[in-house]
């Protein structure tokens, strides 16, 4: 969330700030539900003190054989109003908080102001796309072809937007996390972590996914009647990864704390209907590498490039074509202040399509989660900045390999990178 000082000293900066990415705030609602809760603070101290002489006078009336009764009574009365200034205390706070949760971040300076996808900055490519000798199929067509894609067999299972993968597409799909694994864990310094992909609401809060996002979650619950807990399937391993440091103070010898993990994620609303349906593309349920870093604030900018660069290595060993756009003010996530995506070349497509995307979050984060690190200069807690990006959406990287490594008989060669994961199988033939 954002700092709440900022909302209350410097509201109409901030408004200007959340105007860049198209969001509206209630300056007027917030203003007045501050002004009220000052005024019901002060009238509740106000009458704490008063309680607070009027008991001690109790005391003194007392060893002087007084009658107390009149001043008990007011004590009672005070106490009832206290009371109810208490409760309204409490409810105007829960509605300032529940207005601040559903408040994005601020952009940051670099990001470029824009309305959607089309304002987005193209900041480097890599790689030329493949010109074939014939029209290249689409993953669906190889994938069917190799036996090893099936939709209808997962549509009987689980509905639509789900997929069943069978022999050698499937060992590819697992070749290519293990690859990714490896790389972010022996090259790039992340610490390999298995997670629960079922988390309760504190962390989803923690990260941004709600209350903002619920309708895009699945969630089950735990248990019957009152003892009945909901929980929720993670829509990718960064909420438990950045969870692991909530309610923390990290010292500051242990950051950045980089972590990878190679979890199922899911998601409620899988996107928009059109070709995107068919196929692997937006998925219910998909398979993801995941980075996390913990990072002291003046290193999160070095750590966001590093983060990216990470994700891009993994594209250029397994020589896949490439973009890296900044996202503009109108098309980054809730909780980033700035975005890098990755889109890899797919030749069925003649397009490039989003693949990986990596954000710096600043304390938006660590704000939600209380996530502190101990400053060493001053000895005091100070919020620590999340970073998270895919390394990447590992279905999505199955769909560019297929595609871009197909052959005119419907065969797909398998990267070289990717040999050793598949027994030294170099082809995949249909």
């Amino acid at each position: 969330m954002l700092d709440p000082q900022k909302l209350r000293t410097q509201i109409t900066e901030v408004a200007a700030q959340l105007a860049r990415r198209g969001y509206v705030l209630d300056v007027a609602r917030i203003e007045a539900l501050e002004t009220e809760r000052k005024s019901v603070q002060v009238e509740t101290q106000e009458l704490q003190n008063k309680r607070n002489t009027l008991s001690k006078s109790i005391g003194q009336l007392k060893a002087k054989g007084e009658d107390v009764s009149a001043v008990m009574a007011e004590v009672g009365g005070i106490g009832e109003a206290l009371k109810a200034g208490e409760m309204r205390l409490d409810a105007l706070k829960a509605d300032i908080e529940s207005i601040t949760l559903t408040i994005p971040n601020i952009p940051d300076e670099s990001v470029p102001d824009g309305k959607d996808e089309a304002d987005n900055r193209e900041e480097k490519r890599w790689g030329e796309p493949r010109a074939f000798a014939f029209t290249p199929k689409d993953h669906v067509e190889l994938g069917q072809a190799a036996g090893g894609l099936d939709a209808e067999t997962a549509a009987k299972l689980s509905g639509s937007r789900f997929t069943v993968l069978r022999g050698d597409i499937a060992r590819l799909h697992r070749a290519l996390a293990q690859f990714m694994l490896d790389l972010h864990v022996e090259e790039h310094g992340y610490v390999e972590t298995n997670v629960p992909v079922l988390v309760n609401a504190d962390a989803m809060r923690g990260t941004g996914q709600l209350p903002k996002f619920e309708d895009d979650l699945f969630a089950t619950s735990v248990g019957e009647g009152e003892e009945a807990s909901r929980r929720y399937l993670v829509p990718t391993a960064e909420v438990p990864l950045t969870n692991t440091v909530n309610d923390t103070i990290v010292d500051a010898a242990q950051l950045p704390l980089r972590m990878v993990a190679d979890s199922l994620c899911f998601r409620a609303e899988a996107g928009s209907g059109g070709r995107d349906v068919r196929g692997m593309i937006r998925q219910h349920q998909f398979e993801k590498v995941e980075l996390v870093t913990i990072s002291e604030p003046a290193n999160s900018d070095a750590e966001h490039e590093r983060m990216t660069r990470a994700a891009e290595t993994v594209l250029e060993r397994l020589g896949l074509p490439y973009r890296r756009m900044l996202l503009c003010t109108g098309d980054m996530g809730f909780s980033a202040r700035k975005t890098y995506d990755l889109e890899v070349w797919l030749p069925s497509q003649s397009n490039y399509r989003e693949i990986s995307s990596c954000s710096n979050c600043g304390d938006f984060q660590a704000r939600r989660m209380q996530a502190r690190w101990r400053n060493p200069e001053t000895g005091k807690p100070e919020w620590v900045h999340t970073l998270n990006g895919s390394g990447v959406a590992v279905g999505r990287c199955l769909i560019a390999v297929m595609e871009n490594y197909q052959e005119a008989d419907g065969s797909i060669r398998v990267p070289e990178v990717l040999q050793p994961y598949m027994r030294g199988k170099s082809v995949i033939t249909v």
